[in-house]
């Protein structure tokens, strides 16, 4: 298939700033790459990545975590969101099916408006009305259309039963397997509840630890 991969509006690929989409973007295209399909993906500019890329330029969006549930839906000017969607609308009828990583209300409000499949994989837990509304709207009219990593955040929806659970893929040849495991434990990522990070009792008592 020949496929475009719209990634986070939020910072460029190997900045960080994208948390984990960045790494599921390129475990996930390099897979694709490996199976024959023919791919490209949009992402802001500076962005680093091996697989053919396109750089958008614009302003960054603000990161959904840091917004109250009842924030209204807003834009930067000259918003790298809508420039890299503008993008995906000139180059649509090359592709077969147009990927989108971005937890954003734009690229589920345009998803009629394009004559190319696209697929959503969503990749936080419902943390916005006005993003529920935009999901689910998607999720009734194009079925299996809206993926999820966890039943765990699936559930956090109303329209968890819509959604298809795509648990992470890892590359094994980049890890080196411990079958004893050392007495410390290391957290990357946010903490919450779709996160389902459980601390077993008695809690950890190394210095540094509260």
């Amino acid at each position: 298939m020949r496929l475009l991969l719209l990634s986070t509006p939020v910072g460029s690929l190997g900045s960080g700033l994208g948390g984990g989409v960045e790494l599921t973007l390129h475990n996930i295209a390099q897979e694709l790459h490996q199976r024959g399909h023919d791919l490209q993906i949009v992402a802001p500019q500076g962005s680093k990545e091996t697989l053919p890329l396109v750089e958008i330029s614009g302003n960054p969006q603000i990161t959904a975590q840091t917004l109250k549930r009842d924030a209204p839906i807003s834009l930067p000017a000259n918003a790298v969101l809508a420039n890299m969607w503008e993008y995906a609308r000139q180059v649509e009828a090359d592709y077969d099916l147009l990927v989108n990583f971005a937890y954003d209300w734009l690229p589920f409000y345009l998803t009629p408006f394009f004559d190319r499949p696209i697929a959503h994989l969503v990749s936080m837990g419902s943390l916005s009305q006005a993003m529920d509304q935009a999901i689910e709207q998607v999720a009734v009219r194009f079925p299996r259309t809206i993926g999820v990593h966890s039943q765990a955040q699936a559930a956090t929806f109303s329209f968890a039963e819509r959604c298809r659970c795509l648990r992470n893929g890892l590359d094994l040849s980049r890890y080196q397997f411990q079958p004893v495991p050392d007495e410390s434990l290391a957290w990357v990522g946010r903490i919450a509840p779709e996160k389902v990070l459980r601390m077993r009792s008695p809690p950890l008592s190394k210095p540094g630890f509260p």
